[in-house]
């Protein structure tokens, strides 16, 4: 089942083979005699089918069902995909049987391909597994910390790579015991540079993410970013905890509650022990970053908000202003029991408010995407209350990215490079 749960839904053969799949359906399926019955059914299912999505896609976005606005590429596949299954219900009428079973078939495959297009186009979910929330069983094999062992000096100086170090990271999965909050977490994705993986290695930072809701404790699009600083840094990037502050039910807004289990718990507890046990780490919270996307961008401002101490560095990725902006009232009843008061006690620009003076050495950065209005605005206000709170702040517009694949993979860019010197895997001004 792994193999299946890891197939490329993105830009591998599946896909591809469904949008070929998808094209063949069409054809044949218009391939009728062109009488003016047919000509009149097939334009009207067709037309009705790209009404329904676009209505649908214009009456999201008009009243914000899904957090922000969809992006257009939505609409497109959308309509492509519904007009398709219009074109394939008027082949259900005056037709053979074997005409009828065909035309059942390609509804589905217009349908999957549409889903999959939207999928792509999002670029947040490359395999069927993260498409429906699970983790393949990837177990990464993580090398024995020796708390004996200490860096001469700041590692962009005092390391010297062996001959034998990996070109690459390498990436996993890893089952984070949930000893304190009893969270059901799905397994971590794990991050180790070439520096890690190598006899003597150096303590490394850590990086706690959270991806965003619905997503996955994905270690790739991170991975991807850190392979490409280590290349130039001699191997150095730090090693990277993708924690899972979802859980297997609803969103649990960055909050212990009884609906959706302690996820704060988890995070800030469960898996900050089990990182200073387990991995080649400098304790030094100079050397922490707490991080997130979207949703764990949220968490990671609050997060961090609330634990100066713990982590020096914080790196919110298109994150809301708050967690649980896009349906407050659900998570006022569900997460709070109705307590408005605790409501807003917990959203960062408050917390930050309330500790105002006791961020002396925290860093914070703010990515954003240029074309992402939504969550401009949240950037801009959240970014200027963690200064005013005494944070030194960095707030980076990504040009041209949205909420999506380019959103990220330009947050983590920009963030890691302002984060190295910082971190010491690179010179000052580097």
């Amino acid at each position: 089942m792994d193999a299946l749960w890891s197939l490329n839904v993105i830009d591998g053969p599946a896909y591809w083979g469904v949008l070929i799949a998808a094209v063949v359906f069409a054809i044949y399926l218009l391939m009728r005699t062109p009488t003016p019955r047919w000509v009149l059914t097939s334009l009207l299912g067709i037309v009705l089918g790209v009404a329904i999505a676009l209505g649908v896609f214009l009456a999201s976005n008009a009243t914000n069902a899904f957090g922000s606005p969809l992006p257009l590429f939505v609409a497109w596949w959308s309509m492509g995909a519904l007009g398709g299954v219009g074109l394939a219900v008027a082949n259900l009428f005056r037709s053979r049987w074997w005409r009828k079973v065909l035309a059942i078939i390609g509804a589905l495959v217009f349908a999957l391909a549409g889903g999959l297009g939207i999928n792509a186009a999002y670029g947040l979910n490359p395999t069927l597994g993260s498409m429906f929330g699970i983790s393949a069983d990837n177990p990464v094999t993580i090398p024995t910390p020796d708390p004996s062992r200490t860096n001469a000096g700041p590692l962009y100086s005092s390391w010297t790579p062996p001959a034998d170090m990996p070109a690459k990271g390498t990436q996993g999965t890893q089952v984070i015991p949930a000893t304190v909050s009893g969270f059901d977490a799905r397994p971590a994705g794990i991050y180790l540079p070439p520096a890690a993986q190598v006899a003597n290695a150096p303590a490394l930072p850590l990086v706690i993410l959270m991806m965003g809701y619905p997503g996955n404790p994905d270690p790739s699009y991170i991975g991807a970013v850190l392979d490409d600083y280590a290349s130039k840094n001699k191997g150095l990037a730090p090693i990277v905890v993708v924690a899972d502050q979802i859980g297997n039910g609803g969103d649990p807004a960055c909050a212990d509650s009884s609906t959706f289990g302690n996820a704060e718990t988890y995070i800030k507890k469960d898996v900050v022990d089990w990182a200073k046990t387990n991995l080649n780490i400098l304790e030094d919270p100079r050397f922490w970053v707490i991080a997130g996307y979207s949703n764990g961008g949220g968490c990671a401002i609050k997060y961090g908000a609330q634990e100066p101490d713990v982590f020096k560095n914080i790196l919110d990725i298109s994150g809301e202003e708050f967690p649980g902006s896009e349906d407050a009232d659900s998570v006022i009843a569900q997460i709070y029991g109705g307590d408005s008061a605790k409501f807003e006690a917990s959203k960062p620009i408050n917390i930050l408010a309330a500790n105002k003076g006791k961020y002396d050495g925290v860093n914070a950065i703010f990515t954003v995407g240029g074309a992402d209005p939504a969550f401009i605005p949240a950037a801009k206000a959240v970014s200027a209350a963690a200064k005013d709170a005494g944070m030194t702040t960095a707030y980076i517009e990504i040009p041209g990215a949205g909420h999506v694949v380019d959103g990220l993979n330009g947050g983590l860019d920009a963030g890691f490079g302002l984060l190295y010197p910082i971190l010491q895997l690179s010179p000052p001004g580097s």
